[in-house]
């Protein structure tokens, strides 16, 4: 055999072989896609008879497209984009994710000057500002720049990504209200209505747009949100684990097709992908120097060490010098963060109708319908299962598969607002906020 394993590892695996071996994968230029470069060399696709070429997208819409036109076999995608192009906002085609690549990860910067006007509202103690930051404090700043005539602008990184729905979801619990989106009227700008104007920024373009003035703030992943302060052009204000925690952030995307013509290929690279996330949460953290390391090369991430072990790390700088414990600002592993919950599908559903981007009502079951649609939580636990049976991960590893039903409960994920989520109840979740779209509401 030319694989580099042994004849016994897949041969008497409960998994057949993979129906192709060679693949190609997207991925975008974030700290997250760290799972697999991790997979890639470590050397877990090869031991599941895959030769895996990971390939840098220039944004996420090309990503996606290329993974719908068969250019890719899968990526690294936002939660969202599975979802979002299986209802059909914008791109329309049935995606899938059996495998999600991490929990929080994000944080809102905003420009000097723009910090400077927050900070007269903001609470300190012992000479430092009080986290988490809310953007009531923001609110001011906003109303005085419109008062001047001028539009409040932020960047985030696409229509259906966690960072527009992070972002929306702090400005609107601080009064400001985001804009709606309405495509069944042509209008996909997001901005009716808002006070705040959103637009899309590709991850790396955030903080040279942001020194030209263009925006006065963005909501993005890492190392860009570090790279602004590393800079000294901007203070991020918040993470998303202090606007809402745990909930999926990027996942492993295929199409649909592709799922049901390479079921080996895919129970293969999701148990590489597993493993993947365990080596980076292992042992409190301890490989996240060696991986961001791997990352920091040019054909991952491709920034300074400096920068991604910022947050990788599990510390968090805000304003220069002011360096916080931050252990769960990127999680890989633990709080079962691989597994695919249909509660985390169920939330970024209610975000997109909050928002316009679900232009009608939907009811209780049809949030529950797309998600079990697109999250497939049964082929992640085969994967689980093989591992077991190899002896390579423990059952205490995973969810109790017997008893598991795919939502986390409702005390698991806190919010900025204390407003709760409960997956199974979609549309009393939307009934609890002030700005949004819910039951009865139309653009």
């Amino acid at each position: 055999m030319t694989l580099g394993l042994s004849a016994t590892s897949v041969a008497d695996d409960v998994v057949g072989w993979p129906e192709k071996a060679d693949l190609k994968f997207g991925f975008i230029k974030l700290t997250d896609m760290a799972p697999l470069a991790i997979a890639y060399e470590k050397g877990y696709f090869e031991e599941e008879g895959l030769f895996v070429t990971l390939e840098a997208q220039a944004n996420w819409k090309v990503l996606l497209d290329r993974v719908i036109d068969g250019q890719l076999d899968g990526a690294h995608m936002l939660a969202g984009q599975p979802l979002g192009a299986t209802v059909g906002f914008g791109t329309k085609a049935h995606v899938v994710t059996a495998f999600t690549m991490d929990l929080n990860g994000n944080a809102i910067t905003v420009s000097n000057s723009v910090w400077d006007e927050m900070k007269k509202h903001v609470p300190e103690k012992d000479g430092k500002p009080v986290h988490p930051i809310q953007a009531t404090a923001l609110k001011p700043v906003v109303e005085k720049i419109k008062a001047e005539g001028k539009p409040f602008k932020m960047g985030m990184v696409f229509p259906v990504s966690t960072h527009n729905y992070e972002l929306r979801y702090w400005l609107a619990a601080g009064g400001l209200h985001p804009g709606f989106y309405a495509p069944h009227k042509g209008d996909t700008s997001g901005q009716l209505q808002a006070d705040v104007l959103l637009s899309v920024t590709p991850p790396p373009q955030m903080p040279p747009t942001l020194e030209a003035g263009t925006i006065h703030g963005y909501c993005v992943g890492e190392p860009w949100n570090q790279q602004a302060v590393f800079k000294g052009i901007g203070v991020p204000v918040i993470t998303d684990h202090a606007i809402r925690n745990d909930i999926a952030e990027k996942v492993f995307g295929v199409t649909n097709e592709w799922a049901e013509d390479h079921p080996n290929t895919h129970i293969r690279v999701v148990k590489a992908l597993i493993r993947a996330g365990k080596w980076l949460d292992d042992d409190n953290n301890a490989n996240r120097p060696e991986a961001a390391r791997i990352i920091s090369k040019s054909n991952y991430v491709g920034a300074d060490y400096e920068v991604i072990a910022n947050s990788m790390t599990g510390v968090f700088e805000y304003e220069k010098g002011d360096v916080r414990e931050e252990p769960d600002y990127n999680v890989f592993f633990r709080y079962n963060a691989t597994y695919p919950y249909y509660s985390d599908a169920v939330w970024y559903l209610t975000q997109m109708r909050r928002w316009g981007q679900i232009p009608d009502h939907k009811s209780d079951n049809w949030y529950l319908e797309t998600a079990k649609k697109v999250f497939k939580p049964e082929i992640y636990q085969k994967a689980a299962l093989s591992l077991i049976a190899e002896g390579k991960m423990s059952a205490a590893d995973f969810p109790d598969f017997a008893t598991e039903e795919g939502f986390r409960s409702p005390e698991h994920t806190t919010f900025i607002n204390g407003i709760s989520y409960d997956g199974r109840q979609p549309n009393n979740y939307l009934k609890q906020f002030p700005i949004g779209l819910k039951e009865g509401d139309a653009l």
